[in-house]
């Protein structure tokens, strides 16, 4: 399998682990203040990635060379997140996955701005295509609530957490100096846990750890162990191999993982124009992964 396969098939496996992040999320997001629950998080997943990262290679290749380099993506991760975990309070986990499929336009914009990649007309196209499919979501198929585009409070929150991940995959490549990508993914976490303590230290020193639920552990480690360590893994190996629109268009598919994973645990029921969003957003995904597959590797 090339490198280049090996890209689609990580940013496939990101895009269905990052979809239990938003289920776990807004069931334990009021049970602990953002910035403490993501400091959590980012502690297990740093720990975890180092031990590969030392287990795997040698000392002097786990060596954080220009860290200012890890100071910015890590805090574009941390805002991230805590807008993430800040939104979903609110937002439903069907809308905070749709909104998270509005990045692929957005990272397309920053990549030419910080990469000089070029956005073709026919993935143009496809960005608006998907974008009309995620607003169809958002607002759960409501026409009315369409026209009078009335956002929720978590869904704006959220957006403007998706803005900073959307600048995070371009400067992925940018700032790479190859340099293992463990190594990047440890410097990352660690540079983001160093955020978020920043912030949630003293809602951390408040918790009544006693009280919490087993869920809000179930939850705990899956988003530390899946939607953050090795999350990061993929979202770092697929940076490197494909171009950063790409890597982005599989976020198409992560509503419709939430809502599997949904209407298993609460038997919701989707209404038709939802399924609609979902299928429109399905064609965006398959417009974008069209494009000519030389041209992209050579990208």
């Amino acid at each position: 399998m090339t490198p280049f396969a090996r890209g689609h098939l990580a940013m496939l496996t990101f895009s269905l682990l990052i979809a239990g992040s938003f289920s776990f999320g807004t069931r334990v997001a009021n049970m602990m203040e953002p910035a403490a629950l993501m400091a959590l998080r980012f502690m297990i997943a740093g720990c975890l990635v180092g031990v590969v990262a030392f287990a795997t290679l040698s000392v002097k290749r786990v060596h954080f060379s220009a860290s200012w380099r890890y100071l910015i993506v890590g805090g574009l991760f941390a805002i991230y997140f805590g807008l993430m975990f800040e939104g979903l309070k609110t937002a439903t986990p069907v809308s905070a996955a749709a909104v998270f499929t509005l990045t692929p336009a957005i990272t397309a914009i920053f990549a030419w701005f910080i990469l000089g990649q070029v956005t073709s007309r026919w993935s143009i196209s496809a960005l608006i295509v998907g974008a009309v499919g995620a607003l169809l979501v958002i607002f759960q198929g409501d026409l009315n609530a369409i026209k009078a585009f009335d956002v929720g409070r978590g869904e704006q929150i959220y957006f403007v957490g998706c803005v900073a991940h959307a600048l995070f995959v371009p400067l992925l490549r940018k700032f790479n100096r190859g340099e293992p990508v463990i190594v990047a993914s440890l410097g990352m976490i660690t540079a983001g846990a160093m955020y978020l303590l920043a912030f949630g230290a003293r809602d951390l020193v408040g918790v009544e750890w006693g009280t919490l639920p087993m869920l809000f552990w179930i939850a705990l480690l899956y988003l530390a162990v899946f939607a953050s360590a090795t999350t990061i893994f993929l979202l770092q190996y697929g940076a490197m191999n494909l171009p950063s629109a790409n890597v982005m268009a599989y976020t198409y598919l992560t509503p419709i993982w939430v809502i599997f994973v949904e209407m298993v645990i609460t038997d919701v029921s989707v209404k038709p124009l939802v399924w609609l969003g979902i299928g429109i957003t399905v064609l965006a995904l398959v417009m974008l992964l069209r494009r000519n597959k030389r041209r992209d590797q050579n990208v």
